[in-house]
């Protein structure tokens, strides 16, 4: 279920209630990935108040809030956005790989899909691209794969 195919276009994911994690740092960046996922779930039926957005410091808190989000059992998927550009230090490294990591692991063992959606870039101007620029929206992208997870996760279902 990719942008633009038959099955995305009939995916009606009114009812189900979504999550979206995102890290201040980065803000003008992060907002418009959030806007893109807001757009993609409207454009499947998912209202508006069927999205709930938890704004956290930066990228690296990223994992704990949606730990705590799979917990409530309030929501069908967990996006999460934040946006880490390289700098002149290691930071970046630790950031980045550790919000994956942290993201990955929970996506591991959470009974609902949690889907990253951050943005590593080498500059800001690659963060743009990517954030609704020439690259498209990772933010839109990200809900669309939330989409088809869902409904993997209950066709899964129904067959154990």
């Amino acid at each position: 279920m990719h942008a633009g195919t038959p099955e995305e276009q009939k995916f009606d994911a009114s009812g189900h209630r979504f999550a979206l994690v995102a890290a201040r740092f980065h803000g003008d960046i992060v907002d418009r990935l959030i806007a893109g996922a807001k757009v993609a779930l409207a454009r499947h039926q998912v209202a508006p108040k069927d999205i709930s957005v938890f704004r956290c410091p930066g990228a690296f808190e990223i994992p704990q809030v949606a730990a705590r989000l799979t917990a409530t059992n309030e929501f069908d998927a967990i996006l999460c956005f934040g946006c880490v550009i390289r700098g002149e230090t290691a930071h970046f490294d630790y950031v980045a790989g550790e919000t994956a990591r942290g993201v990955s692991q929970l996506a591991l063992t959470a009974h609902v899909p949690v889907l990253f959606g951050v943005l590593t870039t080498e500059n800001r101007e690659q963060a743009l691209d990517r954030a609704g620029g020439k690259h498209g929206n990772k933010g839109s992208d990200t809900a669309l794969a939330a989409l088809e997870m869902i409904a993997l996760y209950a066709e899964l279902e129904r067959k154990v």
